[in-house]
């Protein structure tokens, strides 16, 4: 296991994400509207996301959508949110876990934790449950955001995404900046790669 991989699997990891979330000006606004409005125009369907975190994305997806996660902490408050979250030896088990169960396959901010090598895995892993037709979408942070975080492994930019799914034989679908244009990457630490391709 690298450090980066055992950095992101701990408590102190989950509570993080937690007081992320629970920030005062993020619970007075509705700072995931465009996000959500965002994935849901893609019109996913029922979702894999893999690294769910504490489920931020399964909120945003309306719960039509399995979370899978490698930090038990995490999978806990997730499903102490009531959604449908799993460690990847619990998802084994679950009745999920079969070919081509779901419409979408959903990273959001996770490639980033990883090497491109351990990327390519863990989609090949993954692939068999996602229908032809399917979708694979993977988010991540442009400058300002991978700074932010000090378990972000390796910068992966548009053409880098673009690269793996090519790789894996995807079809690209659309790729884009959001919410914001191309520009403000640099200082706003929201602003996010969002590549779309779909399964053959």
């Amino acid at each position: 296991m690298s450090p980066h991989e055992d950095d992101t699997r701990q408590r102190a990891y989950t509570e993080r994400l937690i007081q992320i979330q629970r920030t005062r000006w993020k619970r007075m606004l509705d700072v995931q509207a465009p996000y959500r409005w965002n994935l849901r125009r893609l019109r996913p369907g029922f979702t894999l996301e893999l690294g769910c975190g504490i489920g931020r994305n399964l909120a945003n997806l309306g719960g039509h959508a399995v979370g899978l996660d490698h930090n038990p902490c995490s999978v806990e408050e997730a499903r102490r949110a009531g959604f449908q979250a799993f460690t990847p030896a619990q998802f084994l088990q679950s009745g999920f876990a079969r070919p081509h169960a779901f419409d979408a396959l959903l990273l959001s901010h996770v490639a980033e934790h990883m090497r491109r090598e351990e990327l390519l895995d863990l989609l090949r892993d993954h692939l068999d449950y996602l229908r032809p037709g399917g979708l694979v979408i993977m988010e991540t942070p442009q400058e300002r955001g991978f700074r932010s975080d000090p378990t972000h492994v390796e910068y992966m930019d548009l053409s880098f995404l673009r690269g793996v799914a090519d790789e894996l034989g995807l079809r690209c679908v659309r790729d884009y900046s959001f919410p914001l244009p191309r520009l403000f990457g640099r200082v706003f630490v929201y602003n996010q790669f969002v590549s779309v391709s779909r399964k053959p």
